[in-house]
């Protein structure tokens, strides 16, 4: 493709595990729009340099975020929706030549589609992690209305920050902890991805009406995910919030609506490259 196309991005350390441009670049050829979306790794020290750099570039539409930066780069965008306070963490930072960086998050959004399609109706759930991600999927739990949220944390302090920065009521418990009878178990963290050690869990604890979803998606198939399959619970897989929150930003970045009818053959797709 031409330099001279209308880019966005994702960006990340690492970053070359990102499925992000095999999904857009997808919807912008079903679309037939002159655009491109790309992958760039960026290092902590070197977001500063990297957003000076982009907002000079006019054929630079935006970006997305992926770990570790997603609460880091708060310090470099706008934030009129409010993000920080009901959510804090970015995770989709829209441009324009000249202008302030706005920054957003479609990852709540991109995690409760399936949630909301399933129907999914249940009153306690447990999220493993204190990340960027895990405030997002905080913020959409407790926009359900889920009464009881358990916060799975290395870190306690850093647990109970999360609920607090959320108003939220709930517990903090280590990562060597029983799981309690939840029914819902979210991974948001990098554990059981390539290249990151394993997420050892026993599920036991979980009734057998419980759905387990782990927001990785490289391998698809993860071994938290191999483990609830065996004991015959419901799972979601990385690929569901990862379409999902990408159909909002592909929204913001090229003005259009994502082909979503064609969910199954980008799904097939997704699948093949990881083989």
């Amino acid at each position: 493709m031409s330099d001279a196309l209308p880019y966005a991005e994702v960006i990340g350390d690492p970053i070359e595990h990102s499925k992000s441009p095999l999904i857009h670049n997808f919807w912008l050829n079903a679309l037939d729009i002159e655009a491109e979306y790309r992958k760039t790794h960026v290092t902590p020290k070197g977001m500063a340099a990297y957003f000076l750099m982009r907002r000079s570039d006019p054929d630079w539409l935006g970006c997305n975020v992926t770990i570790p930066h997603k609460i880091a780069v708060l310090d470099f965008v706008d934030d009129p929706g409010g993000v920080r306070e009901r959510i804090g963490a970015v995770n989709t930072i829209a441009s324009e030549t000249g202008g302030p960086l706005i920054g957003t998050n479609t990852d709540a959004g991109g995690f409760l589609q399936p949630l909301l399609r399933d129907k999914w109706k249940g009153q306690s759930a447990v999220i493993i992690g204190t990340g960027g991600a895990a405030r997002a999927i905080l913020f959409a739990l407790t926009s359900l209305g889920v009464p009881d949220i358990t916060i799975m944390a290395r870190d306690a302090a850093r647990g109970q920050a999360l609920l607090d920065h959320g108003g939220t009521k709930g517990r903090v418990i280590g990562m060597g902890d029983a799981l309690p009878a939840a029914d819902l178990l979210v991974n948001s963290t990098s554990l059981g991805m390539v290249g990151q050690p394993l997420l050892d869990l026993d599920l036991t604890p979980l009734p057998e009406s419980a759905t387990v979803y782990d927001i990785v998606y490289a391998p698809l198939e993860t071994g938290l995910l191999k483990a609830a399959r065996a004991r015959g619970l419901k799972t979601l897989d990385g690929l569901e919030m990862l379409i999902g929150q990408a159909a909002l930003a592909f929204d913001i970045f090229f003005d259009a609506q994502a082909p979503r009818e064609l969910d199954a053959e980008l799904r097939a797709l997704l699948v093949a490259a990881e083989e």
